[in-house]
């Protein structure tokens, strides 16, 4: 069902659907669709008050998504111009007719040199190989950083491996010492990743979601929630 709200004379349009759940909830989806589901029980003049109190924030959402699919477009031709998000920042290729085929990074622009500046296979593997190897050189870095923390729980150095997940952001297996993250952790700012990897390594404690294992987190990293909710803000894009 689609709705229609107005918020100081700004129009929101909402997709709205009744489920077998306990809680409102609020999604916004990177096409900058807004998406809420609630419990059956629920009017929908109740519905309509959830969104009108979300309305600032759904409008800064919608606007902030509007803004990173400008800068990012979904299909990369592999052109000078073009952004690539790395930890946080955009960052612009440049693409350079070279004998030498390499990439590297300035901070600022990511320049792929390269014999044949037509050949967009090429150019491709190039830049997924660059940024693959960026991803987990920044992944085993954080968790070079955290261990020290759990050494002295008795927890042996983790595998860590990465992969493209469409659902979550990471993942442990306790019993194979293994923690995979998602390579779009690559694209948010440093501080989120750490969170990510802070909230496998407390598995290895609490391998659930319980009191105590939130607990343990907020100890450790008593910032997490705001962690969470930056981080949240990047969901669309798991996409």
């Amino acid at each position: 069902m689609l709705r229609t709200i107005f918020y100081n004379e700004t129009e929101i349009n909402y997709y709205f659907e009744q489920k077998q759940i306990k809680n409102i909830n609020l999604r916004i989806k990177k096409d900058c669709s807004v998406h809420v589901s609630a419990p059956e029980f629920v009017p929908i003049c109740k519905i309509d008050d959830f969104v009108i109190d979300k309305a600032e924030y759904i409008i800064s959402a919608k606007n902030k998504f509007e803004q990173m699919n400008k800068n990012k477009p979904s299909s990369k031709r592999y052109i000078s111009g073009e952004s690539f998000y790395i930890l946080g920042r955009g960052l612009r290729l440049k693409v350079e007719k070279s004998d030498k085929n390499e990439v590297f990074s300035d901070g600022v622009y990511i320049f792929l040199k390269t014999k044949n500046i037509d050949d967009f296979n090429k150019k491709q593997r190039m830049i997924k190989k660059y940024i693959d190897g960026l991803t987990i050189n920044v992944f085993n870095e954080i968790t070079l950083e955290l261990y020290p923390i759990f050494n002295k729980y008795g927890v042996d150095m983790p595998i860590i491996r990465m992969r493209d997940m469409k659902t979550r952001w990471g993942s442990c297996i306790v019993n194979k010492n293994t923690i995979t993250l998602n390579k779009k952790l690559i694209e948010t700012p440093r501080s989120l990743i750490e969170y990510v990897v802070m909230h496998e390594f407390c598995h290895f404690i609490h391998p659930n979601h319980s009191k105590q294992f939130y607990n343990f987190l907020s100890i450790l990293m008593p910032d997490w929630k705001q962690r969470k909710k930056a981080l949240d803000k990047y969901a669309e894009f798991l996409e």
